[in-house]
Order: structure tokens, then sequence, then C-alpha cells
């Protein structure tokens, strides 16, 4: 057995000889497997080889009985490279660098014949490229580990805003991304196009707006890109990212409070439908009349406080998640939402089975969740000079939705159907009745459940609302069957003024 210290290796150069340019061919791009090129380097010496780690195990090729104390010397750099006869057999070993390993990893090599200075060469150069190759996959590996980890760290600032905890959002982005949540107001685009091409999209977000947005792949939709940005500019830079990609639709929301990002979310959502019937396939949410708006600010704000007056006994941090994981599932579906938050869908569930109990609420009622969809939007978009008990004496949600510009509004958005001589209205009017339940809907109408979500869903870009989906688009046409009195008032809990429970902390 002989074996030499570690020493400087010659790189491969162009010799005459075949196996060198053989040898450097596993280079090229369509090369660059370490286990090919073992497997090369056995055809080669017409031998078996191995590449084994510090304690022996193989890592890519045959297996190859090594002396364990000689193993032990490669591995630990004592020496570089040894040579041992046995039995007839001759065995060349050779240290290799392995930057996934704690150690080295151990090249051996074995054949019937002596190694000649030519089958060493070839053993010896064969460890030098080994070594590039496995240093080269290294670095790969530990450049697709960084970015995972951003796009996990942006994924949970996400989660923040959410949530509206926008002091935890701002304090994990200043660290990495100063200054990009150092505003009061931002959009939400979010992005669609064919799965297999998101994490290209995400990518070229990344670059069309220099990192200064907050760029999401989706936890909850696999075609979908989120980006947050605080600065308009950035919108003609994501829509020249989608305009470029058939198949690729943009739906935008307008600026909204940081708090608010959710809210900004389902308008993006939401602008993304009508991206789908768009000849540019981009949308903005339009700033059209929203059922809230005709109604009186201080009596809707007022209301709502009365509404949600239960869970005024809950600790401060507990209501809050309560009402943050309740906007979300109003919004989408509980999965959909979990994925969002980074919670479990039971986690979501909970939370929103005890919301349930506490303002005695049926959510499953689609009437009953429109109305608690805008009592939470009332309670988030108002301060604490209109949560005050001083005000309006509102006797209940019938007050509210018998305004008469509220009237006018949902008679010309629902008169928007009545020129479909399938009778869209009135589909629609049966599917909300049933909780959006096709099934139940078609019994009622006769129909075939299949009839009926055609019916839907014709109707959503005349209403240029998205209603299969659930959220705020279908919510307002529920508002605005109730206040024509087309669908009965759900019976909610009384919201008569009165002092509010004592505060509980448990």
């Amino acid at each position: 057995m002989a074996g030499r210290q570690d020493g400087d290796r010659r790189a491969p150069g162009p010799e005459a000889d075949p196996w060198a340019r053989e040898l450097l061919d596993q280079l090229r791009p369509g090369g660059r497997d370490p286990r090919k090129v073992v497997a090369w380097l056995a055809d080669a010496v017409t031998g078996t080889a191995g590449l084994l780690d510090g304690s022996g195990a193989l890592l890519a090729g045959s297996p190859a009985p090594v002396d364990r104390a000689l193993l032990a010397d490669l591995a630990s750099g004592r020496i570089a490279s040894a040579s041992c006869q046995e039995a007839g057999r001759h065995q060349r070993l050779v240290r290799v660098a392995h930057p996934d390993h704690p150690a080295v990893a151990v090249l051996a090599v074995d054949r019937a014949d002596p190694f000649d200075r030519r089958g060493a060469d070839i053993v010896s150069r064969t460890a030098q490229v080994l070594e590039l190759l496995l240093a080269a996959r290294g670095t790969a590996t530990a450049g697709r580990r960084l970015r995972r980890a951003t796009a996990d760290l942006r994924l949970a600032i996400l989660q923040l805003l959410m949530v509206e905890d926008t002091v935890s959002a701002r304090r994990v982005a200043a660290g990495f991304w100063p200054g990009l949540l150092d505003t009061d107001t931002a959009r939400v685009y979010v992005l669609e196009a064919y799965a297999r091409e998101r994490d290209r999209i995400a990518e070229e977000c990344l670059d069309a707006t220099r990192e200064r947005a907050l760029v999401v792949r989706c936890p909850a939709v696999d075609r979908h890109v989120i980006v947050l940005t605080p600065h308009d500019t950035a919108a003609d830079q994501l829509r020249s990212v989608a305009g470029r990609r058939p198949g690729t639709f943009l739906g935008g929301s307008t600026p909204q409070r940081l708090a608010r990002t959710a809210t900004a979310y389902g308008q993006a959502v939401s602008a993304l439908a009508v991206a789908r019937f768009s000849p540019d396939q981009q949308a903005v949410y339009a700033e059209r009349t929203h059922p809230e708006r005709l109604m009186d600010p201080a009596a809707l704000h007022h209301w709502a406080t009365r509404l949600l007056r239960p869970l005024d006994r809950l600790a401060h941090h507990t209501r809050a998640e309560l009402l943050a994981t309740t906007r979300l599932g109003l919004e989408f579906t509980a999965v959909s939402a979990a994925k969002i938050m980074g919670v479990s869908r039971n986690t979501v569930r909970a939370r929103m089975e005890r919301l349930e109990t506490l303002l005695d609420a049926d959510l499953s009622d689609l009437t009953v969740r429109a109305v608690v969809h805008l009592a939470l939007n009332a309670e988030a978009g108002g301060d604490d000079r209109d949560r005050a008990d001083e005000g309006p004496d509102v006797a209940g949600l019938a007050d509210l939705l018998g305004g008469g510009a509220l009237r006018g509004w949902a008679s010309g958005l629902l008169g928007r159907l009545d020129p479909d001589a399938r009778g869209l209205r009135r589909t629609l009017r049966a599917w909300i009745a049933e909780g959006g339940n096709a099934e139940r809907a078609a019994q009622r109408l006769g129909f075939h459940p299949q009839t009926v979500r055609e019916h839907v869903r014709a109707a959503e870009p005349v209403l240029e609302r998205q209603l299969l989906a659930g959220g705020s688009d279908l919510y307002e046409a529920v508002l605005a069957h109730l206040a024509l009195g087309t669908l009965d008032a759900p019976a909610l809990p009384r919201t008569d003024p009165g002092p509010p429970d004592a505060p509980v902390h448990g």
C-alpha cells in the first residue's frame, strides 16, 4: 500500500488522448452528473468505480471494499490518495472535496490490472472533475435554499399583513428590505398564469420591480403570484410582465391602508375575474358604488359596534384574531384562508365557530354571512369616534337597508339581469336563498344543477362581480336582494344600544 501527501492537482487539459476529451465532455451543460462521471470512469479503466462518503456509504457508482483505517486517513485529509493491492485486486483511492458533507468524499476504483500512469491520470483527473461538479451542485443547492427561505419570509410578511399585524410585518421587512413597508397605503396585484410558469413569472416580477415590492407565490392558488407594492409606478412594470405572456391575467386593487391588505387582496382577485373577459387580460378594481357607501356612516358603524359587542368580552388580542380570521374566512374558503394565514384549516374553522357562538349567528346562511361581512368591514373602516356609544339610535338592519339610495342601487344592479330570457335573476335569487347550493336551488326551480351553475356563471360578467367563488362580490349581490326585499333579512340578535359588557381576559 502506498499513499501521498496532499498536493496541487493539475486541471484537465486538452491532451490528444481521447479519454481526456471524453472527461471534459462531462462538464458540458448536457452532462454534469456525478453518477455518469463515475460510470464513465469505470469503463475508462476497465474496472469498477464508486464514490463514498467519509463513513464508507455509497454516493454513486458501485460499492467497493475499502480498508477502514485507510478511509479514515483519506477522509481526515491526512493523505490525498492511496493505492493498494490485495488478492489480485488493484485499488486506487483519491480524496474528493464534497460541500454537502462535513469531511470529504473518496473515489474508490478497482480493477484486475495494476494502474499504469495512464490509469492513474484518468483517476486523478476524474477526481478533479467530480470536485468541480459537487462544488457546483453545492452552490446551486445553497442558492435554492436561500431563494426558498427568502420566499418563505415574504410569505410570512404577507400573512402578518393579512391579519392586520402591520407592526410585526414592518419589523420583519425592515431587516431585509428596508423601506419596503414605510408607507401608509399600498396596492395589491394578482397575476394568474399556468402553474408551470409561476416561478418564472415571480422572478420576472422581482426583477421588474427591482425587489421594491413584496412578491409572493400564493399559498392557496398554485396559478397566482401576489404582489404588494407601495409604489404606483410598479403597475406599468407588472402590466408589462403580464402583457408579454399569453394566457397571463392581471388584477389590481385600489390603494388601501396596510391594515386592509386582505381587502386589497380581495379586490385584486375580483378584478382578476373581470380581466378574464377583458381584451388586454388586465383590470383594476373599479371604484364602483358599494352598498355600505349608500348608508349613513355613523349609523352603520354604531350598528356594527352593537352587533359585534359580544366580542368585547374577549382579550384584545383574541378579539383581533377572531375578527381577522373571520374576515378572511368570509372572503375565501377555510382551506384557502388557512394557507394565506399560515395556520391549519381547523384553526380557521374553530375561530369562526367561536365567533358564530358569540354572535349567535349561522354563517352557513349566505344572508348572515353578507350581513356579518358588512359589520366586519364597517368595524375595520371606522375609527374610535365612529365606534363610540354616542350617536344616532339605529333600530336594526332594516333601517340601514331601507334607504332610498340603497334601494335604487340594488334595483339598478339586479336589473341588469332582466333582459336575459333565461331568468338569470330568478336563478341567482334561488341559489342565494339555498346558501349557494346548486343542487338545492335546482330542486326549487325544477332545473338541472348544472343549469343553475351556468346561470350564475353567466350573471358574473353582467354584474361585473365574481359570484361562484364567494367573497365581497357575492355579498353585494346578497345585500341588493335584501334591500329590495326579495330575500328575507337574517334573524340576528338584537342590536339595541346599551352599555358594553365588561371585558374579560381569558
